[in-house]
């Protein structure tokens, strides 16, 4: 994406759509990630590289949260 990075993508969705989730993948570390840019606090982060069921428990908890 030429014109923004994922996080201002993120805002602006969420801007539109604020019921939607947020998950954010790289291979960064999150400490790195964070220093590009604080993550809102709802939104959540997956390290790469990750198996696919990891993937499958965090798509599903980040589904969940919020929903108690």
């Amino acid at each position: 994406m030429p014109e923004m990075n994922g996080q201002d993508l993120a805002r602006q969705v969420v801007a539109l759509r604020p019921q939607v989730r947020i998950l954010f993948m790289s291979g960064y570390t999150a400490d790195i990630i964070a220093e590009q840019g604080e993550l809102a606090a709802e939104w959540h982060f997956i390290q790469k590289p990750f198996a696919t069921h990891v993937l499958a428990t965090k798509v599903r908890q980040v589904l969940d949260a919020g929903q108690e």
